[in-house]
């Protein structure tokens, strides 16, 4: 493995839209790198979804507190579209969003010092701000006094977050029929806009495996640890040995 003062473990990113099979793919990489060394997945993204999941199966006061996750969520979403920042409520409910992020972010680079190599489930990027994995909130919307501060601050979040660049980052770039055979319960026109921004996202000039995620998940494997296997052998990592025949 290699050392010295300022090096730290890689960090590889896996992105894509839904559907893309980023999941899946976290999962089988950790196994597959652990060979290189210690190693863990960081989930990155939002989970609002989870989150709501969760918080509507509690007791008494679950399905309100789900259904005002969504809710809310979907009024920041709309009220961005029109330049418009959300209302207080929304607004501390997404920066809730972005603290739990920002927990999440320190704790994955906690691992990289400690020693793990670490897989990193979506990342955070500022090149298009309304768009999965970016900020919520917009510094320029026009709103109560604040709901601006709440978003500057989500922004100088995302800014920090964003500073720290990827070793790698692969892309799974799926068409549009396979992600929603993957994905039933998404809906096309969402799956198409997510498919459409993902090639977009530039993850501050990290270098970016391109990966046709559309392929059967052998063949998706083999192109990931391809890519991977050549960005370990970059940084001074030794090819691991086969696995011994049983």
């Amino acid at each position: 493995m290699p050392t010295g003062p300022d090096r730290l473990p890689p960090l590889i990113a896996v992105v894509g839209s839904d559907g893309s099979g980023k999941s899946t793919v976290c999962t089988e990489l950790l196994n597959w790198i652990k060979a290189y060394g210690p190693a863990a997945v960081a989930h990155l993204g939002k989970q609002q979804g989870n989150t709501g999941r969760w918080l509507a199966n509690l007791p008494l006061v679950g399905t309100g507190l789900g259904s005002l996750i969504n809710r809310k969520a979907a009024t920041v979403h709309s009220s961005r579209s029109r330049n418009k920042a959300p209302d207080v409520l929304p607004a501390l409910v997404m920066y809730a969003f972005t603290l739990r992020r920002v927990r999440r972010y320190r704790r994955m680079l906690a691992q990289r010092k400690r020693g793990l190599i670490v897989i990193a489930d979506r990342y955070p990027q500022l090149d298009i701000p309304s768009a999965f994995d970016g900020p919520d909130m917009s510094v320029a919307a026009e709103g109560h006094g604040f709901v601006q501060r709440l978003a500057q601050r989500e922004q100088r979040a995302f800014e920090w977050m964003t500073g720290y660049q990827p070793d790698l980052v692969v892309r799974l770039n799926v068409d549009l029929d396979t992600a929603c055979a993957r994905k039933h319960d998404h809906k096309r026109e969402a799956l198409a806009r997510k498919i459409g921004i993902a090639p977009q996202l530039t993850f501050n000039g990290a270098e970016i495996a391109e990966i046709d995620a559309s392929q059967d998940l052998p063949e998706v494997l083999a192109d990931v640890h391809a890519a991977v296997s050549l960005k370990m052998a970059e940084l001074g990592y030794q090819t691991p040995p086969p696995p011994a025949e049983v």
